[in-house]
């Protein structure tokens, strides 16, 4: 009589037991391979498919000028439209993968950006272009930027986060040099609207990778982080995403290094994606290289834009990012004041030169940015990073739209280049800046 309780009593600790761990389920062994770097795979190839649309506008630019009459002013005012909603949706789109999660968020995302650049093909006026490539492919875009690869970054590691970070963001060079050769050939081969469908179907055709193969959580399938010595449960959903990501810029900007680290990452943008991605193509063929040739040219940044994103997350995990983000403005900045001496009717080794250099620099910047988010701003980081991203993106759009003016106007893109080589040279005195006021500026987070 006195062991009849234990059964009974045995059956409600495994029931208990067993509704914990429906609810917090727990790994019953390691995995060979951690899932962590599936995830990663599959963010890796759909930022590659949404990089696809990035590597158009500046081929973009002569033909529908020719085609259309439109100012390169006025294409350039669409592409900046672009680039301004990519960086400022970033951090709303960083708090919605916290409420809906990432994978509903990418796949709505690259079916907005498939529906942009689809509906281009049919396009006669210049508020269409605004419309379609500005407003919508900018819309899914933005919730395709790097803020996604810091959320996943930022769930799913606890070590290599900074390598993780470099071949995520290696992503969208790896895009560019898949698609420009083929995009540049279909130009000059065809016409714009198949370079512009192709773009619309590659993003499509990643929808189904996304919705199958991602997922939200470590938790999601009863996993640790990678790295991390304890499971960490997933979060309930985070309601309030615009006012989230308002709430956290409102505390943001009442410290030192976001500013400092805003102001950084604008002139990145403007002397990558609103300058070189842009305007580089046209640049060259005023000079009379070929449109294919200088294609050819801005997809050999993409192979060493990979190879220096990595290296630089690899070098984040070991250094002091902010000497390094010093280290690769000042390099950048020198190289764009000896760009219109390079410039020519054919490739020329100074020339590769050039190229080979600007690739290993172009987003090498992106790996430190976020390792001193991360280090300011704890986890709040990815929505920091995202406002921090939309600096990047109004720099980008801002050059965008008056490299196209300058050229107008002045019949060259030299002083174009002369005024970002002097931007770069000021981002880097500002990023050793960041140094001095991080310690003052972490009591104002803290509050």
């Amino acid at each position: 009589m006195e062991r009849t309780p234990w059964p009974k009593l045995y059956g409600v600790t495994q029931t208990t037991e067993a509704a914990a761990a429906r609810r917090n389920p727990r790994p019953t062994r390691t995995p060979r391979v951690h899932r962590a770097w599936f995830v990663a795979a599959v963010t890796f190839v759909t930022i590659i498919g949404a990089a696809a649309f990035r590597s158009l506008p500046g081929l973009l630019i002569d033909p529908l000028h020719a085609e259309f009459g439109w100012s390169r002013g006025t294409i350039g005012a669409a592409v900046s439209v672009n680039l301004a909603l990519y960086g400022l949706t970033a951090p709303f789109a960083a708090a919605l993968m916290d409420r809906f999660g990432i994978r509903r968020v990418v796949a709505v995302a690259l079916t907005v950006i498939a529906l942009g650049s689809g509906l281009t093909v049919w396009m006669t006026a210049a508020w269409q272009l605004m419309l379609c490539w500005g407003l919508l492919v900018g819309l899914g875009s933005g919730s395709m930027a790097l803020a996604f690869a810091a959320t996943v970054t930022n769930r799913w590691f606890t070590a290599r986060r900074g390598l993780v970070t470099g071949i995520l963001t290696a992503a969208s060079a790896s895009g560019q040099l898949i698609f420009l050769p083929l995009l540049s050939w279909m130009v000059e081969t065809y016409d714009w609207r198949p370079a512009a469908v192709t773009v619309a179907l590659a993003a499509l055709a990643v929808v189904p990778f996304v919705w199958l193969l991602l997922r939200d959580h470590p938790a999601d399938v009863g996993l640790k982080p990678y790295g991390a010595t304890e499971f960490v449960p997933k979060p309930p959903p985070v309601t309030g995403a615009a006012r989230r990501a308002v709430g956290v810029l409102r505390s943001a900007v009442r410290t030192g290094p976001f500013w400092l680290l805003a102001g950084t990452f604008a002139i990145c943008g403007a002397s990558t994606n609103g300058l070189i991605q842009t305007h580089f193509v046209p640049a060259a063929h005023d000079h009379g290289l070929p449109v294919t040739a200088a294609a050819s040219l801005l997809a050999v940044i993409g192979v060493f834009d990979v190879v220096g994103t990595i290296a630089s997350g690899w070098f984040t995990d070991r250094f002091e990012p902010r000497r390094l983000l010093a280290v690769y403005y000042a390099l950048r900045g020198l190289s764009l004041l000896f760009l219109p001496m390079l410039l020519g009717p054919a490739v020329h080794p100074p020339m590769i030169f050039f190229i080979v250099f600007y690739g290993l620099d172009w987003v090498a910047t992106v790996p430190p940015t976020l390792a001193l988010c991360r280090e300011q701003y704890g986890e709040d980081s990815a929505i920091v990073f995202g406002w921090v991203l939309a600096s990047h993106q109004v720099g980008a759009a801002l050059v965008a739209f008056l490299g196209g003016v300058a050229r107008d106007v002045f019949g060259s893109y030299d002083m174009v280049w002369y005024a970002s080589g002097a931007l770069c040279a000021a981002a880097a005195l500002m990023a050793l800046v960041i140094r001095r006021r991080t310690v003052p500026a972490a009591p104002a987070l803290a509050v």
